[in-house]
């Protein structure tokens, strides 16, 4: 998805021990003792969507689940069709990669997200699969589907993310990146895996599921449709497949 970085408000904490002065008679007052303990810094706690994210049981238990159902899905769109001639689009970043290592270092180091940040994080190469995608992924292929990652990390950033795929088991057929200084739309690139025109050799592809963190990760949909009757929502949990990510995305610029 589009990678943008809000630091949510962190708790910060302070201590200070006041000394009490001594009094004596007819003599000068003592000097004031040194404090009986060390001043305590004040220290900057990550924002709790990125503690949420990495340490609770739900962030897992709710991946797991949704790729379960995912699953469940395609399974059933595959009984009736030839291998190869079907797809899965799904996004990367939040959806298939944990970024949330780059996140929590900007929230600990007190900064936003910026696009040389976060070109380092990718040549790091340590984003690490999210629960649930792996086994997804490689069910896909085993059903005999074709997986196209749709990511807004850009062109410049596409090997790195590709070398992490390989390094993880991570299978795909199609990494299509936004050009370098391109839209961040991802229509057109849907577009192109279901017409055969990749740069992959792949043929024309009837797409079963789309899976994202973002609702800019599902044709034709944006924050607009928060407004929209439930109706609008049909397509998820059947062809449509959303996971949670608290840290960042569409949703900060409403």
């Amino acid at each position: 998805m589009s990678r943008r970085f809000s630091l949510a408000p962190a708790l910060a904490f302070g201590l200070a021990l006041t000394p009490s002065l001594a009094c004596r008679s007819a003599a000068p007052s003592a000097p004031p003792q040194a404090p009986t303990a060390p001043v305590v810094a004040p220290t900057t706690l990550p924002s709790e969507s990125i503690r949420w994210t990495r340490d609770s049981a739900e962030h897992r238990a709710v991946f797991l689940q949704v790729y379960r159902a995912a699953t469940a899905h395609v399974e059933r769109e595959a009984a009736g069709r030839a291998p190869g001639t079907w797809a899965v689009v799904l996004d990367a970043d939040e959806t298939v990669l944990d970024n949330s290592l780059y996140q929590l270092e900007r929230a600990r180091a007190g900064k936003p997200f910026d696009a040389e940040s976060w070109r380092a994080w990718c040549a790091r190469r340590e984003a690490v699969p999210l629960p649930g995608a792996q086994a997804f992924l490689a069910r896909v292929r085993a059903l005999g589907g074709k997986v196209a990652i749709v990511t807004n990390r850009s062109a410049r950033e596409c090997p790195d993310t590709e070398a992490v795929f390989r390094a993880h088991g991570l299978a795909y057929d199609a990494m299509l990146c936004k050009p370098d200084g391109g839209p961040g739309d991802k229509g057109p690139r849907f577009e192109a895996v279901a017409r055969g025109t990749t740069p992959f050799g792949l043929p024309p592809l009837e797409v079963v599921s789309f899976l994202g963190d973002n609702i800019q990760d599902f044709p034709g949909l944006s924050q607009a449709v928060r407004k929209e009757p439930d109706e609008a929502f049909a397509a998820f949990g059947a062809r449509f497949f959303v996971l949670p990510n608290p840290m960042y995305g569409s949703w900060e610029r409403n």
